[in-house]
């Protein structure tokens, strides 16, 4: 593992390691271009991104990636079908307006989705509900309820039916617990976050 996916969150570092050499990726909510700028300089590839934040856009541009500000419960309609090899969306499902609507979005600009989330239903959230009745702040969701751009509190279970329900493919899932990895078995509530690759 090179030195620039060492450096990556843990579900950016899954993502990196499957993407091929000269693949075209749509990164939407890039931020300040991380994973970007690891797939150009690690496997050539031809890495493109939106985001809502124009401060994160600068950065990406002072970065000299191709990052456009938009948002994208819309702007990704302006993209013609199959564009990309991969679009990514990483921990930004659960902001979206319609995360039904971006997934199908996700599926026709590229060829493949890599899809990473807050898992909403582990056991510490689970915990903290129970005993003290208020929304959890953890390590994983360290703001307030009324701080958070999260507004679809979404479980891997949700979101698997969601996929069953489209008839979206899963090529691959992981699940984490912090940077630990973990088996699929019991991921709804041992697992804070997931990474899916997905296909039609």
């Amino acid at each position: 593992m090179n030195d620039a996916r060492n450096a990556l969150r843990p579900d950016l570092a899954v993502i990196a390691g499957h993407i091929p050499q000269g693949a075209r990726v749509l990164d939407v909510g890039c931020g300040d271009g991380e994973l970007m700028a690891a797939l150009r300089a690690e496997k050539g590839v031809d890495a493109r991104g939106i985001e809502i934040d124009p401060e994160a856009v600068e950065k990406c541009v002072a970065r000299g990636l191709s990052a456009v500000q938009g948002d994208a419960n819309r702007d990704l309609a302006e993209y013609p079908d199959d564009a990309f090899d991969y679009a990514i969306l990483s921990q930004t499902l659960q902001t979206a307006e319609r995360p039904d609507l971006m997934l199908d979005e996700l599926l026709r600009v590229g060829r493949q989705a890599f899809v990473s989330f807050p898992n909403f239903a582990h056991w510490r959230m689970r915990a903290y509900l129970l005993w003290h009745g208020r929304m959890p702040v953890t390590r994983h969701l360290p703001v307030s309820w009324y701080e958070t751009q999260n507004i679809h509190q979404v479980t891997i279970t949700d979101f698997e039916e969601l996929l069953r329900r489209k008839g979206v493919r899963i090529e691959r899932s992981w699940f984490f617990s912090g940077d630990r990895e973990l088996s699929s078995r019991g991921a709804n509530w041992r697992a804070e976050y997931a990474v899916y690759l997905l296909s039609r």
